[in-house]
């Protein structure tokens, strides 16, 4: 089993490397940039100075919608050395949804993509954001360069504190605005520790990371146990078969989203001896299709280990790594982390195993509450602490979390959370649109296939191509349907509901015939 590891902070795992094997490989390119954890840590200092140097103090948050690269992650544990907190935005979000999370957040320093820079610095000066400051993907920018020019001393770590707030994750909301998770210090270091022990990470491990960094999957699941362990990465822009397969022989763990894994099983070269090297794939942030499960473990000899979190409580459970990992299931509770099942109601907890109700959380993983939302926050906790998810499940009689379904309607597409408020105020704003329902339908590549149906005006020009090219200048790609239907009016029950069940059911086949995704 691997060794335990202190909890304290997250700047632990560095100093540790640092002092042990300073030179140990930390992360590599797909180009061949190649990082030691020496140099790097230089790195995380150089972009510590600069940011210093912009005036920014612990507590005051960064805001960074770039692209993937080592600066990047530089960039966030320059934040952590700062005690700044991190505010990592997806890349897709189009400029109305960066003002709000601007205006929201009030960051010292916002960073972006050099060919962006124009367009947000006006967005930022209409929310009081002054500073902003872009970053690209082979260290060019404004940023790095006053990094490489600073004589400005790197600042002392700031000084380790479970409570301080490390960053701010933007969750969609089905009603109103997206909230900001509140994530500490300790919520970090504690589950990535949980989860290096838990599967079995050691600083002999090389992660291949396909993943995008602006979510808890690929930035505090997969660089935090990374760093947690002293592992080293291989470190790819972005998700592509064909260089994925052309890696793994040197990988030891691949972390993915089921997209990955049903794309790789598409390609000829996915074979048992492609994969001999690998002794761990992972799959999280949407169900996995039981399917695609059985499927991967016939062609390579894998068993996908799937596992539970969201980004106000990052990793709740997870199948074993020793032990049946069971298609349909989440797995137990993490070790520390309480998971139980609830009355949606009531809130009272329901007896197991097999009862169906509310997952609620308590641990140590869990978030301290949404950004400048006090009364909200308060709703979301039971008064003995457990966070209430908002997913239905259960848990069998070994103590295996089966998801069952996800309150509010949630969609998960390819990954990504999509909330369907946001996608239908759009659509219902469009003009000939009477109203709209989004719902989540099974698919076979992204696990849901955001879709629309739509009552539009008698006499409305209005067809499915027309209503894409409206939203794609307001929504992020992620969240734009990938089907556009039109009928004459939406089922609703006697209170005048729309039923969106009796939708899901009409359209389970429209991208192809349903699976059972993993956790029903």
């Amino acid at each position: 089993m691997p060794r335990p590891i202190a909890t304290d902070d997250p700047l632990q795992w560095l100093a540790r490397v640092l002092a042990q094997a300073p030179d140990r490989l930390f992360l590599e390119t797909a180009a061949g940039r190649r990082y030691s954890y020496r140099e790097f840590d230089a790195l995380v200092a150089k972009h510590a100075a600069a940011l210093a140097q912009r005036g920014v103090a612990p507590a005051e948050r960064i805001a960074a919608q770039i692209e993937k690269s080592p600066e990047a992650v530089a960039l966030y544990l320059a934040c952590l050395r700062l005690g700044a907190v991190f505010v990592p935005l997806n890349t897709a979000y189009t400029l109305t949804e960066l003002e709000y999370f601007l205006q929201d957040s009030q960051p010292r320093v916002a960073v972006v993509r050099p060919q962006d820079f124009t367009n947000v610095r006006t967005v930022a000066g209409r929310v009081g954001v002054a500073d902003v400051q872009t970053l690209g993907t082979q260290g060019e920018g404004s940023l790095p360069q006053l990094a490489a020019s600073t004589t400005q001393p790197p600042p002392a770590p700031f000084a380790a504190d479970p409570a301080a707030l490390a960053a701010l994750l933007y969750t969609s909301g089905t009603t109103g605005r997206s909230k900001g998770a509140m994530l500490t210090r300790g919520n970090l270091a504690s589950n990535a520790t949980t989860l290096m022990n838990a599967w079995h990470f050691s600083e002999a491990d090389v992660l291949l990371h396909a993943l995008p960094i602006f979510h808890v999957h690929g930035l505090f699941v997969a660089i935090n146990t990374v760093l947690a362990s002293g592992a080293a990465m291989l470190f790819l822009s972005k998700f592509d078969a064909d260089e994925v397969l052309r890696l793994l022989p040197r990988a030891t763990v691949l972390m993915g989203v089921p997209t990955f894994y049903t794309r790789l099983l598409q390609h000829p070269r996915l074979t048992r001896e492609t994969t001999r090297n690998v002794r761990l794939f992972v799959s999280g942030s949407a169900p996995l299709l039981a399917d695609t499960h059985s499927q991967f473990r016939e062609r390579t000899g894998h068993a996908i280990l799937e596992r539970y979190g969201m980004s106000e409580t990052l990793m709740n459970t997870s199948n074993p790594y020793d032990g049946e990992r069971v298609p349909g299931s989440v797995g137990p509770p993490l070790p520390g982390v309480e998971v139980r099942i609830a009355d949606p109601e009531s809130g009272q907890p329901l007896p197991t195993p097999d009862s169906i109700g509310m997952i609620e959380v308590r641990g140590p993983n869990v978030f301290a509450g949404y950004w400048r939302l006090p009364e909200k926050t308060a709703t979301e906790f039971r008064s003995d602490g457990f966070f209430v998810t908002g997913d239905l499940g259960r848990i069998d009689a070994r103590g295996y979390v089966h998801i069952v379904g996800r309150g509010k309607d949630l969609v998960i597409t390819g990954g990504y959370n999509v909330y369907p408020i946001e996608v239908e105020t759009e659509i219902d704003a469009l003009p000939g649109v009477v109203e709209s329902a989004v719902i989540g339908v099974v698919h076979p590549d992204f696990g849901e296939g955001v879709t629309a149906i739509v009552v539009k005006q008698q006499a409305a020009d209005l067809d499915e191509a027309a209503v894409r090219k409206a939203l794609e200048p307001r929504l992020a790609n992620f969240k734009l349907p990938k089907r556009v239907l039109f009928v004459d009016e939406l089922p609703r029950n006697t209170m005048g509901k729309v039923q969106k069940s009796v939708l899901r059911e009409a359209y389970r086949q429209l991208y192809g015939p349903p699976q059972t995704p993993a956790g029903t």
